[in-house]
């Protein structure tokens, strides 16, 4: 039987691998990395470099394997459709790398492996394409997930809070949903895939920012303070940022009261 495991490799530090991590990864036969294009280098090349430090000298491949590109201009009610024909083509690409490369024969290559940055389990479809590759049936393989730091606990982590008060939830979401309206019921908002900066809706209510973008590489950038007093600021570093680099990943928590 082929065997895929789906690891989580962090926020963007090689170190953030855990012990776990590490042992998958040396055991791996090929590597199915995503490529989205020149403009996102960076997450390609950490790939290739956490392999370099920590597969300890096993021979295996790399297979690249071209992302399809997303429709980011349909909104509201045609948004989840627009992501669900985005993983099935994902799924036409996953199934055919995994036939192609990774046989259930005695001597053949049969271990694969997905890099996933951050967190599998955190706004990443990895998994939900898997489950329709097995769903359609025409290839096999058993697959294991192995959870990574996500840029959440990394964010808290490098700004040195926690992400919970006593007695108080919080709540993860996206720049999309922020957008429509702070949630009901939560003081504490940590707020991922973030691309037109959606706290800037929220200066009335004035919380404390706790901000990072590429958490844990070497080009970190963090920014924490009352939103009406930094919010210009993270603005103006994120531009600069995403036109030095051609990309940018940041996470924020937003916090009131």
């Amino acid at each position: 039987m082929r065997k895929i495991y789906v690891i989580g490799i962090g926020a963007g530090d090689p170190d953030h691998l855990t012990v776990s991590a590490v042992k998958a990864l040396r055991q791996v036969d090929v590597f199915f990395l995503l490529d989205k294009g020149g403009e996102r280098a960076g997450p390609v090349d950490l790939r290739h470099e956490i392999l370099r430090r920590h597969t300890d000298g096993r021979s295996h491949r790399l297979v690249e394997i071209p992302d399809p590109a997303r429709d980011r201009t349909t909104d509201g009610a045609g948004y989840p459709g627009a992501v669900d024909a985005w993983r099935g083509r994902r799924a036409d690409l996953f199934e055919r790398a995994i036939a192609d490369e990774l046989d259930d024969g005695p001597d053949a290559a049969r271990t694969g492996a997905f890099l996933v940055w951050g967190d599998p389990s955190l706004y990443d479809s990895t998994l939900a394409v898997l489950e329709e590759v097995l769903a359609r049936g025409a290839v096999r393989f058993d697959h294991e997930v192995i959870p990574g730091i996500s840029s959440v606990s990394a964010l808290a982590a490098r700004h040195r809070i926690g992400l919970t008060r006593v007695g108080r939830p919080v709540e993860i979401t996206t720049g999309r949903r922020l957008a429509e309206g702070w949630p009901d019921g939560v003081d504490d908002v940590v707020v991922m895939l973030d691309a037109h900066q959606a706290y800037l809706r929220h200066l009335d209510i004035d919380p404390v920012i706790h901000w990072g973008a590429y958490v844990g590489t070497e080009d970190e950038i963090l920014v924490s303070g009352r939103l009406s007093e930094v919010a210009e600021r993270i603005g103006e570093l994120r531009s600069a940022a995403r036109a030095r680099k051609g990309w940018i990943m940041d996470t924020y928590l937003l916090r009131r009261g």
